[in-house]
């Protein structure tokens, strides 16, 4: 299947006005036995209860069914199964769970999608994309305010993205690349496939299937034609100062030289989510007086220089040893506290089952998919701080597996120099990212 994607991606790069009419027949049982090896196992069951592990042992019996049922359109996808994950805040987020059958059909058709678009795809789009990720989007924001006439900086929130998406507006972006009715209808169908909570059942009106596999491309899709097109053509030629967008699925920043651009501009992109079905959250979206100059205007109105969050860092205004400007960023605290939380929750559920090797590699593990994703130019000091506070986690939760102490700090202290946790390094220098798009 994957050569006939690159040869769907090159004709659409090829013919920017192909509409692609006969998509269905990549559907079949070897693209969905494919689509299942890419699956992860071990997740949870959707309401029908069956497993990965359930589904594969009559594997091939299976996807023949459901091509069957797919052809005949008698194919229709169960409603998700609704449980609810904590956040950083104390709140709860929405998540949905898809049947084994579904979220295969949801890849095939996510793949599908994928290499149609990827030809339109603007160079801002960092999200869920091949051979894209969130730090080259992070180096994006760097060069672009570290190259660019940059002094301001909207820091934008769309108010719940995933559960909002108009389902007209969406069918109406997929037709500008898809003529297959069939394949647009089942995409409808997924869309309005519904939500299963507590034992009832609840229609989705709007929104994308939460926790899909497909969600990701959709929302690319649909941003692509009310963000990024409309920022690209109608923004930027008629902006009167330099105008920059970086976005990473619906989570985006918009950098601008001048303030009444910026005012301008949050304005424009206020009524331009709303035609589409979408709000700007009050709270969360500002403008912030950041850049070269940021200082200097900071000081004259007595103040401290903005801040601006974007994917999980808190960027702010440093200085390089020069003593000029450079965008410093940490680790936003509350993903800092979030990430320290998991770790507390799991020394506690843990502590008394697994030896004391087994704590050690389980922490581990932890701290370096922490350092793999905050281990970033600048971070140094934040990661630092996250490694010094497991370790006296781990030595309170250690102590605590019994009513005598397992450990003092000094024996402690000598049991990490023979059995050391992984410390704390950088694994994406973003200036090199910087220097490495110029070349290219």
């Amino acid at each position: 299947m994957e050569t006939k994607l690159n040869l769907i991606t090159r004709r659409a790069k090829e013919e920017r006005r192909c509409k692609f009419n006969n998509l269905m027949h990549l559907v079949n049982v070897g693209s969905l036995r494919e689509c299942f090896g890419m699956l992860k196992r071990g997740k949870a069951a959707g309401i029908d209860r069956v497993r990965l592990e359930e589904y594969e042992k009559d594997l091939i019996e299976n996807l023949e069914d459901l091509i069957v049922r797919m052809k005949r359109m008698s194919y229709r996808p169960q409603p998700v199964r609704r449980v609810y994950i904590p956040k950083g805040n104390g709140k709860t987020r929405p998540l949905g769970i898809p049947t084994v059958e579904d979220k295969l059909v949801q890849m095939a058709f996510a793949r599908i999608l994928g290499a149609i678009w990827e030809a339109d795809f603007k160079d801002l789009s960092y999200g869920f994309r091949k051979g894209r990720n969130c730090h080259q989007a992070l180096a994006r924001v760097d060069r672009v305010i570290m190259r660019g006439f940059v002094n301001y900086v909207i820091d934008a929130d769309i108010e719940g993205f995933f559960e909002n998406v108009n389902h007209e507006w969406m069918k109406r972006c997929i037709e500008e690349r898809t003529g297959d009715e069939k394949f647009i209808r089942y995409i409808i169908r997924m869309l309005k496939s519904g939500i299963m909570e507590e034992g009832r059942y609840k229609r989705t009106e709007e929104g994308t299937p939460q926790g899909g596999v497909i969600s990701p491309i959709l929302a690319n899709i649909y941003l692509h034609y009310i963000l990024d097109v409309w920022f690209h053509r109608w923004i930027r030629k008629h902006c009167k100062g330099y105008a920059e967008l970086v976005r990473y699925c619906d989570d985006f920043v918009i950098c601008v030289e001048k303030q009444e651009e910026a005012l301008r501009l949050l304005e424009e992109l206020r009524e331009r989510l709303r035609k589409f079905g979408l709000e700007l959250s009050v709270e969360k979206t500002r403008i912030v007086n950041f850049g070269r100059y940021a200082h200097e205007d900071a000081k004259r109105e007595g103040k401290k220089p903005g801040t601006f969050n974007f994917l999980g860092f808190t960027h702010y205004c440093g200085k390089g040893r020069g003593g000029n400007f450079k965008v410093g960023r940490r680790t936003e605290k509350k993903r800092q506290n979030r990430s320290l939380q998991k770790v507390k929750n799991w020394l506690k559920q843990q502590r008394n089952r697994l030896s004391l090797e087994e704590l050690r590699q389980g922490i581990n593990l932890m701290l370096i998919g922490h350092y793999r994703y905050y281990g970033v130019s600048d971070n140094i000091r934040q990661i630092s701080t996250y490694y010094h506070n497991v370790t006296r986690l781990i030595f309170k939760w250690l102590n605590r597996r019994s009513q005598k102490r397992s450990f003092k700090w000094e024996s402690f202290a000598k049991y990490l120099d023979r059995h050391p946790l992984s410390k704390p390094r950088i694994y994406h220098n973003l200036y090199s990212f910087v220097n490495r798009s110029e070349r290219q």
